[in-house]
């Protein structure tokens, strides 16, 4: 009788006990932190939204005082109409809020690292925004051109460089020129070499040195930049393609091997994003046929198609075609997509247009209905990549 007795109470303390250590197991996967290989997407859809009018929304970080301007793109310097107008448009993502950039909270967390821009003139518009904005935190921010770097700033006070190497092609190009005699010929002064398979100079020894690197690549692929009199002609290996590639083709094939070698060469440490592209917003004919972007308010909604679809053969079609060749491209990579192009959209307001700060730069270049008024719309990117960068950084 003893002997049931004490196995009757024992078994409740058996129980107890078990029930305890498994609330205590539960407790440590519970903190366990997890981990993965993917960089983390933000809480929401921060390239889907809406642009809001609010007048009382605050000033820009900056001024035409920055001293990493560019002059053609200092708006403020250059007596832009409407910049108070320009910046008063605020971009709101469905479903959540965008905040400013903290710039001093941003740098902290940035200490000792780096970021790295790397592709053409758009990517360099990008830049400008961002070393202005976060001088603010530093104002001993002294101009940086190292490691072939086109332009760039360190910020002595956090330990963190901020620059961009430019390459507009990506891969490697240079110009073969004809002798005189067979240009007359065919009307072809030359050819540009573009080895597919070899990252341009500027960009390929350097990118072990940045922890974000964000690539762009598309507005030099057109015909205006490189006509029939002097084409693009594509090799690999030392070789010329054949058949010969379209210069669309070529972008195609340029970009996979660039990506390629983004996979196999950049560190798996390194954040890496690919910036989409930024949209024209050419009216009444081509950049060098009296274009036009004198417009005093973003486009609506309705009118983006129009402007922008490739099914229409406007001027301005570019932008979606080689986001499309992009995407395609960039599935199977661990590349993140930093796509701007739709915010980017609405704001044909936007743009420096004839306020260039050179005597007659219209007459000689056209309007600048591509590169951005800064302080503007490249502020908001700014708002968009520092977000990704630290949500990012949480997860490391």
């Amino acid at each position: 009788m003893p002997s049931k007795l004490r196995s009757s109470s024992l078994l409740p303390r058996l129980l107890l006990l078990s029930l305890l250590l498994l609330l205590f197991y539960s407790l440590i996967l519970l903190r366990r932190p997890i981990t993965s290989n993917l960089v983390s997407s933000p809480p929401c859809d921060l390239f889907s939204g809406r642009w809001v009018f609010n007048p009382e929304t605050p000033k820009p970080l900056y001024d035409e005082t920055c001293p990493f301007h560019r002059n053609a793109w200092n708006c403020l310097r250059n007596k832009r109409e409407n910049m108070d107008v320009i910046n008063s448009w605020r971009w709101v993502p469905n479903g959540c809020g965008l905040s400013r950039i903290d710039p001093t909270r941003f740098l902290k967390r940035m200490r000792n690292k780096n970021v790295g821009f790397v592709g053409d003139s758009l990517n360099e518009n990008f830049l400008v925004s961002f070393l202005c904005i976060l001088r603010v935190a530093d104002p001993s921010a002294v101009k940086w051109k190292k490691k072939k770097a086109w332009r760039g700033a360190y910020f002595p006070k956090f330990n963190v460089t901020v620059a961009y190497h430019r390459a507009v092609l990506l891969a490697k190009y240079q110009w073969q020129p004809k002798s005189s005699a067979e240009a007359n010929q065919d009307g072809v002064k030359g050819t540009y070499r573009v080895d597919v398979d070899v990252p341009a100079n500027e960009w390929i020894n350097v990118t072990s040195f940045y922890d974000v690197l964000i690539f762009n690549s598309g507005h030099w692929w057109g015909y205006d930049k490189f006509p029939k009199e002097s084409p693009l002609v594509f090799y690999r290996k030392g070789k010329p393609i054949n058949p010969p590639l379209d210069i669309l083709q070529g972008f195609e094939v340029v970009l996979q091997d660039m990506v390629s070698y983004i996979q196999r060469e950049v560190p798996a440490k390194t954040l890496k994003l690919w910036r989409l592209q930024s949209p024209r917003h050419f009216y009444g004919g081509d950049w060098n046929q009296n274009g036009s972007c004198l417009l005093d308010k973003p486009l609506e909604e309705n009118q983006l198609d129009l402007w922008f679809d490739p099914r229409n053969n406007g001027v301005n079609k570019e932008a979606r075609r080689i986001n499309q060749i992009i995407k395609n491209e960039l599935q199977t990579s661990n590349i993140k997509l930093l796509d701007l192009t739709y915010l980017s959209e609405f704001r044909a307001d936007a743009h420096p247009a004839i306020w260039l700060g050179k005597q007659d730069a219209v007459a000689i270049w056209g309007q600048d209905c591509m590169h951005w008024c800064l302080p503007g719309v490249p502020d908001t990117w700014v708002d968009i990549l520092s977000e990704l960068i630290l949500t990012n950084l949480k997860t490391e």
